[in-house]
């Protein structure tokens, strides 16, 4: 088993939950320390109910993980939502003036922090945050210089008089607790490794800026925010144009103006915003046009569940815009791959001159994790296809925009340069632009000029890799799942193993092209099969099926807004092994 310390701080919307999981997650990178971190909080900016979950430890931290070691409540409502999540070795830290701890499983230690007697609440009012944050720490054996170096920092816009007081607060609650309260079993360790923490859109900006992204434009859409957020913050830095749009539809536009006048354009949306602009994604295939479209998932229909994680998307991205045409659709698996996969996908769309769409959701997008910074190639290949960018020769050929060639993919010029005028429209055309709805007549040309747009899908399928069976080739049970998904399951799968049950993993990262074939070779000796997936109706199985035929045994979904944990995976797995039922919707486990 993975060995891991999770703490949990929760409380309402604005009293400073997000402040001290920064720190701690600073702490703990800092440390050589893995983490993975969820937010689970409401869409309002003051009051309701906010919960941070840190996982962290010396090894892959791949999820949140299945158990919490520490909850430090910030208010009451916390106290009485999650202190039974707490079993025997955990601990509640919590202000002792004001919050009262109810009825713990045996074996929690409850920690009453005497807060007004330790700090000036009437001048400091997040002085419980801080005293926690020090008493934290120190039943996790970590040395207090570990927190005043973060705390000058967190503070190091403030004059100094505050941060003193803070420092000071903060060792009151660490001497404290080495006093009164009895420390972790297993104390945090530390390792010379030091790691990055991400969130994927900041992760996906910063993969964006590396391949090249020159324009980024942008309507305000959680959890994709924090994209246009990143971009905002370094643009200037990184010499790209950011525009803040009126609506998703003015967005995709100008995204495609700007690619069709040769940068690379890209922006980041929800489920509602992709909505808007999926008659201008047409635009972009049938002028071909490449751009890149972020999709971070949410709970939907409608408005749905803006501050909730889903997979709900699937079908909104196969079926965008009408009629057919290339496209490249892609879903990261991790936040680390929330980087790697924009410099991959703008070479994909370049090169074939196609929309892409990159499929994430809230989990990932605004989840954070630690990075290893050897992994983050700033530096990628970079490929922009059959791109004109000068002249060349005094004499050549009339310029055919759209010519007909056995790839599908016809030389692109950037406007302006001398020679190569040409038409660009949304209405299909012959090989020089024109209209062909100008004729009376035109079912060659249509046929022809379609038929050149579909074969780049070969091109595309020959650029992409196939997914690959994590595990033992030969196993009782193969579970598939997409996206965000791939954490989970992986250690959902070790969990397995360790008692007994021979699994491994099919995680799918390229959703167009699939790679069918492929596919269906790798579950032909599959014993067991079941797809795990973040929606009601297990929209990966129903595509899965209509490409291949193939029928999955079992599946296991979660549509509550919650991300899967660990063992909702594995009892899900013992429960269908034991043929109880072929659908399995584990229950988020919290107080209501």
């Amino acid at each position: 088993m993975r060995q891991s310390f999770t703490l949990a701080i929760g409380g309402a919307a604005g009293q400073g939950v997000a402040t001290p999981g920064d720190i701690f997650a600073k702490i703990f990178s800092r440390r050589g320390l893995h983490l993975n971190a969820y937010n689970a909080y409401q869409s309002i900016i003051r009051g309701g109910h906010t919960f941070l979950t840190i996982r962290t430890g010396p090894g892959i931290i791949s999820n949140t993980g299945d158990t919490i070691d520490l909850i430090i409540p910030l208010n009451q409502d916390t106290m009485d939502r999650h202190l039974r999540l707490l079993t025997s070795g955990g601990a509640v830290l919590y202000n002792g003036d004001s919050i009262k701890p109810g009825e713990a499983a045996a074996g929690v230690q409850l920690c009453p922090i005497p807060v007004s007697t330790l700090a000036d609440i009437s001048k400091n009012k997040i002085a419980q945050n801080t005293l926690a944050i020090g008493a934290a720490l120190s039943m996790m054996g970590i040395g207090f210089q570990a927190l005043e170096e973060v705390l000058i920092e967190q503070f190091r816009k403030k004059e100094q008089k505050v941060i003193d007081e803070n420092i000071a607060i903060a060792r009151a609650g660490y001497d404290y607790a080495g006093k009164n309260f009895k420390p972790f079993a297993w104390p945090v360790p530390m390792t010379d490794t030091k790691y990055a923490v991400l969130s994927g859109n900041a992760a996906m900006a910063m993969g964006g800026a590396a391949a090249g992204v020159k324009f980024y434009s942008a309507y305000p859409m959680s959890p994709s925010t924090g994209v246009l957020h990143w971009f905002a913050e370094h643009a200037r830095k990184a010499n790209i144009l950011v525009r803040q749009v009126e609506d998703e539809i003015g967005v995709i536009n100008m995204a495609i103006g700007a690619a069709h006048a040769g940068v690379r354009a890209m922006s980041a949306t929800s489920g509602g915003g992709f909505a808007l602009m999926t008659e201008a994604l047409g635009l972009s295939a049938q002028a071909e046009i490449p751009i890149v479209i972020i999709d971070c998932q949410r709970a939907g229909p409608s408005t749905g569940v803006p501050t909730k994680t889903e997979q709900g998307d699937l079908w909104q991205m196969l079926g965008a815009s009408f009629g057919d045409y290339p496209r490249v659709i892609a879903a990261p698996l991790d936040i680390a791959d929330c980087f790697t996969l924009i410099p991959e996908i703008f070479n994909i769309v370049d090169r074939f001159q196609c929309p892409g769409i990159v499929l994430c959701d809230l989990l990932l997008a605004e989840g954070r994790l630690s990075v290893d910074p050897k992994v983050l190639d700033f530096f990628p290949p970079i490929d922009r296809g059959e791109l004109i960018t000068s002249n060349g020769t005094a004499d050549h050929e009339p310029y055919l925009r759209y010519k007909i060639t056995e790839s599908g993919v016809s030389p692109r010029v950037i406007p302006g340069v001398p020679g190569h005028t040409h038409v660009v429209s949304s209405d299909e055309h012959d090989e020089d632009g024109v209209l062909i709805s100008d004729e009376y007549t035109n079912a060659h040309k249509r046929r022809a000029m379609m038929e050149k747009r579909m074969r780049k899908e070969q091109g595309i399928a020959a650029s992409v890799p196939a997914p690959k069976l994590l595990g033992p080739a030969e196993a009782d049970v193969t579970l598939i799942g997409w996206g965000s998904t791939y954490g989970v399951i992986d250690e959902a799968c070790e969990m397995l193993r360790d008692s007994g049950v021979s699994v491994n993993h099919l995680p799918i990262r390229w959703l167009v092209p699939l790679h069918g074939d492929e596919i269906l070779k790798l579950l032909k000796n599959a014993k067991l099969t079941i797809v795990v997936e973040n929606n009601f109706s297990g929209q990966f199985a129903r595509y899965l099926r209509s490409e291949t035929s193939f029928v999955a045994d079992g599946h296991i979904r979660k549509y509550d807004g919650e991300p899967f944990m660990p063992h909702h995976i594995v009892e899900a797995v013992k429960e269908q092994l034991a043929g109880k039922t072929a659908l399995s919707v584990p229950t988020h486990e919290v107080m209501v």
